[in-house]
């Protein structure tokens, strides 16, 4: 049979992240007298955190410095410590997957510190995922499609046989970038939205529905 594989992204598709990240950025930025909110963050969303945080500082014309993104990921470990942000039915819906013979990969724009913090909120490992890529590990970040096509490539999986979950529409233009199916998760934009910008393949609310959509569709 031939392989087949579910790219997940990280934030906001199985950890609701993306408001402690933009309040700890806010956090960070103030200490180079950036005076942002919440909102500035969202066209960076999915980009990687040194556009996620540059990009911001850059808008109040204060260079970015890669010290603001080591501040910001510090101040994002402190907040999210003891909180509960794993996304509801992370674990079913692996599982799910998996017994339908998905292999299954993370995929995250975010540095390897912060992927290991998320699945640590997880009360997950690295090894409970076939492949784990992190913003480090490929120099362009979504909306190009290298880190996906690196998984496919890693996985030894075809691009086509992969399908791609994204809360942000980096994300689902870097899938599409990469000849794959995508599932956009309202997470972080609506559906409206998704249809507007991205065209994602599918568009779901929970990740429990993920598992009936990808077995009827194999």
């Amino acid at each position: 049979m031939e392989q087949k594989a579910v790219l997940f992204d990280m934030d906001g598709v199985l950890v609701n992240s993306e408001e402690w990240m933009m309040k700890s950025a806010v956090e960070a930025l103030e200490e180079w007298g950036v005076h942002a909110s919440k909102q500035d963050f969202r066209p960076f969303i999915g980009a990687g955190e040194a556009r996620f945080v540059g990009g911001v500082a850059e808008k109040y014309g204060v260079p970015y410095v890669p010290e603001m993104k080591t501040r910001a990921y510090q101040v994002y470990g402190r907040n999210v410590a003891g909180q509960h942000i794993a996304c509801p039915h992370v674990r079913e819906t692996i599982q799910a997957l998996r017994a339908d013979g998905w292999r299954i990969a993370v995929c995250s724009s975010a540095d390897v510190v912060k992927v290991r913090i998320n699945v640590r909120q997880l009360g997950m490992t690295f090894d409970d995922f076939d492949l784990v890529l992190s913003g480090d590990s490929v120099e362009r970040k979504k909306p190009f499609p290298d880190i996906f096509l690196r998984a496919a490539a890693d996985l030894c999986v075809p691009p086509e046989r992969c399908v791609v979950v994204e809360d942000a529409v980096n994300g689902i233009l870097a899938a599409r970038a990469a000849g794959m199916r995508s599932i956009g998760m309202t997470t972080s934009f609506t559906a409206e939205q998704f249809r507007q910008l991205a065209e994602p393949t599918y568009i779901v609310d929970d990740l429990a529905e993920i598992p009936p959509l990808l077995v009827s569709t194999r």
